[in-house]
């Protein structure tokens, strides 16, 4: 009776090629990227080559490379402005004011709406919750109008009472509150909706444990909900510090006037003045090149002292 030969010693793959197969594997979940990576290269990493305009004295008769160079000009004069504190000031105010009362909304909204047992009337107030954010922007600010202008509904009732009608738009002490609280009316919802997910995937075993121990809700709360959803509220800590010098533009443009520039005059709104309509197209350009930096330098130190801190990180 012949013997079956001895298998044969089996070749190691090396890392190329099963790197290969299973690129081959999942080749068609690779090419549903090649959409999102074509949008960043024509509309991220593009335009970036306009950057140079910001060290040169642009016309758009010569072109960005015919024009001269100009150096560090646009910047100095940004620096040296007469508006810069006042723009840094105001900016960097909103920001703060967003992470200090925007920021938790959405965190505390979520954690309600899982402790909701009844769910047809989670549903319902989620669904609430959500719509504000698929309002356009410029009826948000006309509703904000409505209400609080001279002849709006809040001035309205102040009659009732025998009080003198106030403009409250124009009201410079009054812009940040209206800006970050229709702000957190408008997004607390739809942010939620990352919170809910990060507790749903929280093992529901613990509660059920921490219930047999006599724990109740509110320390089920604090040693079971929350840090199972710190990871998420790090991460999205860290990208808000991250666009520290970014306040939306088209809100501010919308609610601000002469009046209240002082308190409501941001570095976009003064680039969109000064680089847009002025046409000084190299100092906006500089003024936003200064902001990236910035952002990028914050990001950055966010993500290293939460490591050192927390040991979360975005990378």
């Amino acid at each position: 009776m012949v013997k079956d030969a001895a298998p044969g010693p089996r070749r190691k793959r090396t890392g190329k090629s099963s790197r290969r197969d299973r690129f081959l594997r999942e080749k068609y979940l690779w090419l549903l990227l090649v959409p999102g990576i074509v949008w960043y290269l024509v509309f991220c990493y593009a335009p970036m080559y306009g950057l140079i305009i910001s060290f040169k004295d642009f016309s758009p008769f010569k072109g960005i490379m015919k024009s001269p160079w100009v150096g560090f000009l646009w910047f100095k004069q940004f620096f040296q402005s007469a508006f810069f504190w006042r723009l840094i000031r105001n900016t960097i105010l909103l920001n703060v004011y967003g992470i200090l009362f925007a920021f938790p909304a959405p965190i505390i909204l979520a954690l309600l709406l899982n402790e909701v047992r009844h769910r047809w009337f989670q549903r319902i107030a989620q669904t609430i919750s959500y719509l504000p954010h698929f309002i356009s922007m410029v009826i948000v600010v006309g509703m904000l109008v409505n209400f609080f202008d001279t002849q709006g509904i809040v001035n309205s009732f102040r009659h009732i009472f025998g009080l003198k009608s106030v403009n409250f738009m124009i009201q410079p002490g009054l812009f940040r509150p209206l800006y970050i609280g229709s702000g957190i009316w408008q997004s607390a919802g739809w942010n939620s909706i990352v919170y809910l997910a990060a507790l749903a995937g929280i093992d529901q075993q613990l509660y059920e444990a921490a219930t047999v121990d006599g724990a109740g809700k509110i320390r089920q709360l604090w040693h079971i909900s929350l840090p199972g959803i710190l990871p998420t509220i790090v991460i999205l800590l860290i990208l808000n510090v991250g666009s520290m010098l970014n306040v939306g533009f088209e809100k501010v443009f919308l609610m601000y006037n002469p009046a209240t520039y002082e308190t409501a005059d941001v570095i976009s709104t003064y680039v969109y003045r000064r680089g847009i309509a002025s046409g000084e197209f190299s100092f906006g350009t500089a003024v936003g090149l200064f902001q990236a930096v910035i952002n990028f330098a914050l990001v950055v130190g966010a993500n290293q002292l939460s490591k050192r801190v927390g040991e979360i990180s975005l990378w």
